[in-house]
């Protein structure tokens, strides 16, 4: 039964998430966030499809609490639903490793951040304001701000065999990266 349950979240949360991404320009996913608009129409979705009010809710919770600016700022504490863990690590999975490095450039890319300037440093212990304001922003930075921290904040058992294969992808490759732009490589 708890499977069947999990199941039913992660499919409806995993459906559902991208929702407001569709106004993005790109194709490439934002923090989730329901503004009320987006949030009606995910309620009116799990209405036609029967879901319980309760269910409604845990859905919803899962959905909002999901990004890791949510976390860092402690608003996204939905860790009274085990759904929410897997969901939340179903999504910081596809934010590291080769995928995730792919998808980290392409999107610096696609906002015309710099790739790398030493005299940018990584901002460290950030707040949900620091995290937002990208102003001074690099994409070699974002490995040490947000993806090389993922692997420690997995929530399932699952998540963190997974995560730590990816993380030392993600560690070897920013190693390669700063000899080649040093000229050791």
């Amino acid at each position: 039964m708890l499977l069947m349950m999990l199941l039913m979240f992660g499919e409806f949360v995993i459906l559902l998430s991208p929702l407001p991404k569709r106004k993005a320009s790109l194709p490439i996913p934002t923090p989730w966030k329901l503004d009320p608009s987006e949030e009606k129409i995910v309620e009116n979705f799990l209405d036609e499809e029967g879901v319980q009010e309760d269910n409604k809710f845990k859905i919803l919770k899962i959905i909002k609490g999901m990004g890791f600016k949510e976390e860092v700022s402690g608003s996204g504490n939905s860790e009274g639903f085990p759904e929410f863990g897997v969901v939340q690590d179903a999504d910081r999975l596809d934010a590291i490793g080769a995928i995730g490095i792919a998808r980290c450039f392409t999107f610096g890319g696609s906002r015309k951040r710099l790739l790398h300037d030493p005299a940018i440093l990584p901002r460290s212990d950030l707040s949900r304001q620091q995290y937002m304001n990208k102003e001074e922003q690099t994409t070699i930075n974002h490995f040490h701000e947000k993806l090389l921290k993922l692997k420690d904040m997995m929530k399932t058992k699952a998540g963190k065999r997974r995560a730590e294969r990816r993380h030392k992808f993600m560690e070897e490759f920013v190693k390669e990266f700063y000899d080649e732009w040093n000229g050791l490589s």
